[in-house]
Formats: C-alpha cells, structure tokens, sequence
C-alpha cells in the first residue's frame, strides 16, 4: 500500500508528523507524494488560528475526492484539528475513517490496519496528561540538515486568547535523556543544525525537575560533536533567566538568536491577553539580552486587533516595533477562538481594522528589516546552504539570524560546487527587503 501523508501548521506538529511517519516506515508502508496514487491518506491537522482550521477542512475535503473517487482505501485526520472536533469531522466529513488526538499518535499503524481491514469511524484519543515517547525511527523531512526538536508538550499559560492548553493539555517535559539520545540518533543521519521547540521552551525541565533546566539541556546538547548550530524558539521574556544568557553567550554552537514572542506593547491590552508581563519588563528584558549578548538577532511575534484595542494602543505597538527594531518580526490578525476568554470580550474589533493594523506594522517592520539588511552590507557572515538556485551559479543559504521557513535568506553567487547543509563564509555584497545577496570570502567545510 502507498500512503501520502500531509503535514499542516507549525513546526511542532511536524515534529508529530515525523515520529508517525517512522511508525508508518516501520510498518512496511511505502510512501508517495501523488495524492491520486495514494491508498492511505493521512492528514495531520492545526487548528490554532481561524485559518490554520479552514487550511485543515480544505486539506481533508480535497482528500475526500479522492475517497470519492475510489483509488484511496483510508483517510485519516490526526492533530489539534482531530482533537478539538473530532464528532464533527467524522459526522461533517463522512469519508474519514478515523482521528487520532495529538497524544495518541502511537497508535496511527495500527488504527491504518484496523481501517483497512473494515473498521471505520475510529476515534483514538488518550489523556491530555500523556506524552508519547520520541520514536527513535522519526523520518526527518526537513531535507536532513537540519531538524526540530520539541522538548516539551502543552501550556500552562493559559493566554485568554489561547485553544492549546485545551487541545495539547498541560506542560509535560521531555526528559532529558531521552532527547540527548534523540539529538545524538539526528546528529548521526546528518543533522548539523538543531531547533529547540515547544510551546514555550524557557520553561524547560520545572514540571519534572522542579527547576528551569533548558540552560543544562543546552550544555549536554553543545557537547554533541556532530551539532554546529542549536537555535532557541518560543521564549517567553518573563522566563529568560541570567543563566540561560550566559549559557547563550558562552556556547559558541547556540546561535545568538531568540525567538521571543511578545504579542502586545500596550499593558491594558497584554493584562487582558493573560500575559506575564507589560511594558516596561518586556523593554529591560530586550535591553539587557542585547547588552549582554550585542550581535544577538531577536525575532518577535504580535497580534492585531485585539479585543478592546484602540488607535492608541495601535500607536502604541507602532512606536514601540520603531524603537525596539526587532530583527525578525511577524504579526498575526487576532483570531477569536471559540472556548477562549478573549472570544467571549464584548469590544470585539472590525476584520478589515485588524488587517489595516496588521499592515501598518508589517510596513514599519519591512522598513526596519531593509535598513538592517544594508547594515549587513560589507560584513563577513557563516552560512549554512540550503540549495541551489535553478539556472544560476548560484545558492540559498541561511544565516544563524534566520530560522528556517519564517526569516531571510541569504543569495550566494559561486560557481564552486556546494552541497546543502554545508557551511561557507560569505561577504554580503547587496541587500534586497528581507534578504541578502553575497559572494564566498572563504569556505567551511563542516
């Protein structure tokens, strides 16, 4: 049997999709890419944001075409989607044959043999409190130079404006062992770049070691020798600890690289969010990372149109992203999830006022992004490649300042023969809105 698996959302459901994937390998399936080839279909879901939901029912119609139309014998939905509304996907949608929660994806061989073998309808769900194992057999399809690791599962947070807590349960910490023994099995299929996810990953090890333990996770993950690059996503400022800087500062394999999702600048509206901080901290936090650490790149995410967000508040962000000049920034248009407190706020704001705010700020972040890009110009940076340019003598590659699928990209003109994954030293030449053009200066090979 052949079997197209689709993986949607973010990177740590993918992280989801990969151990399924190695459970499906282990079973003997093979894998295709062409939907109309496809015996099974799996398609594992997000359903964070109103568009995340309407890009997984479009996904899982589309495949029930192909159900429709007789080739495929199983279709499968798995993810946030199939754990939030699994009676209404397999009542709305009656070509799907089973969903799996987001914990129970262990099960996804077996429950593709009981389908195939009659069953249908199946929901598999298990606890909010369980954490699966990291399957040592995960397929990494990342290109395999790089991979995430996800160190923990579920929010305590509790964000008014937030499903997750609901549908990946509370904060469960992966041991430590287990993803030291996981980084190493990457690191030997050819892994050299490694990105440390989960919900939030400052709060590392608290549930299960009674303390902060991402700074000592990082040391052990440093002493990996086939690991060059560690980079450090979903870090609430609140939780940023003078240890984990320093750890960031003094390991030359960490990249000097935050994600640090903030969401608001206006106190009134992050109390209303639920969130740890205001203002204020949320400036001491920044000033002292790029105190301590001066060439760190800062990526932050916000959101628009908020519940009881006025003009003002707006101009508040707005002066707040000019003053700040984040390196990365992405901004979201507030999204009413229902089940959450901030659905249920009565100042609800127009769509198309959210957008324009949205694009407010993301025109102020493109001239920010831009003026930083040209700062570049001149200087010598480490590159990892990502692949070649069709038809150029030509490369893309990355810096330690991007993150795979969300930042720049750097444009690499050489005629010398590089393979992805491999690390060169490259003069930036010309800056484009978000990216960087550049020559070798001097290769790595690594």
């Amino acid at each position: 049997m052949k079997l197209l698996f689709i993986s949607l959302g973010c990177d740590k459901n993918l992280v989801d999709s990969e151990y399924m994937l190695g459970y499906l390998k282990q079973a003997g399936i093979e894998f295709t890419d062409d939907e109309t080839q496809a015996d099974i279909i799996v398609v594992n879901t997000c359903s964070f944001i109103n568009d995340a939901k309407e890009e997984s029912i479009n996904t899982i119609l589309e495949m029930a075409e192909q159900k429709k139309e007789g080739k495929c014998k199983a279709l499968i939905v798995t993810g946030c989607l199939a754990q939030r509304y699994k009676d209404e996907v397999l009542k709305e949608i009656p070509e799907v044959d089973a969903v799996l929660g987001t914990t129970a994806y262990e099960e996804i061989a077996e429950v593709i043999n009981q389908v195939v073998e009659g069953e249908s309808h199946c929901i598999i769900m298990k606890g909010l409190d369980y954490l699966p194992e990291a399957n040592k057999e995960r397929v990494v399809t990342t290109g395999g130079h790089y991979a995430h690791l996800k160190i923990a599962e579920g929010c305590d947070k509790h964000c008014t404006y937030c499903i997750i807590p609901k549908i990946r349960g509370e904060y469960r910490s992966v041991p430590m062992e287990e993803l030291v023994a996981e980084a190493e099995k990457l690191t030997e299929s050819g892994v050299k770049e490694l990105i440390l996810v989960a919900q939030e990953t400052t709060m590392y090890g608290k549930d299960i070691y009674g303390k902060k333990m991402l700074p000592e996770l990082l040391r052990r993950l440093c002493k990996i020798s086939g690991i060059y690059w560690i980079r450090i996503q979903y870090c609430y400022p609140e939780e940023i600890t003078d240890e984990l800087i320093q750890v960031i500062k003094e390991e030359e394999k960490i990249c000097n690289y935050l994600d640090l999702p903030i969401q608001h600048a206006s106190d009134d509206i992050l109390k209303r969010m639920g969130r740890r901080t205001n203002k204020e901290q949320l400036e001491e936090i920044i000033g002292k990372l790029r105190s301590e650490i001066p060439d760190i790149a800062i990526r932050t995410t916000l959101i628009s149109g908020f519940p009881g967000e006025t003009e003002e508040m707006h101009e508040e962000v707005m002066e707040f992203v000019d003053e700040m000049e984040f390196d990365r920034l992405g901004v979201f248009a507030y999204s009413p999830e229902e089940d959450t407190p901030a659905a249920e706020f009565a100042d609800q704001i127009l769509e198309e006022v959210k957008e324009d705010r949205r694009n407010e700020i993301m025109e102020l972040q493109q001239e920010i992004a831009f003026d930083k890009c040209n700062d570049m110009i001149g200087k010598e940076v480490l590159v990892m490649i990502e692949g070649s340019v069709s038809g150029e003598n030509a490369y893309v590659g990355r810096t330690y300042k991007d993150a795979p699928g969300v930042d720049g990209y750097i444009f690499v003109n050489t005629a010398e023969n590089l393979m992805t994954g491999d690390f060169v030293k490259v003069k930036v030449t010309g800056a484009l809105e978000y990216d960087l053009i550049g020559e070798i200066a001097d290769e790595f090979g690594k």
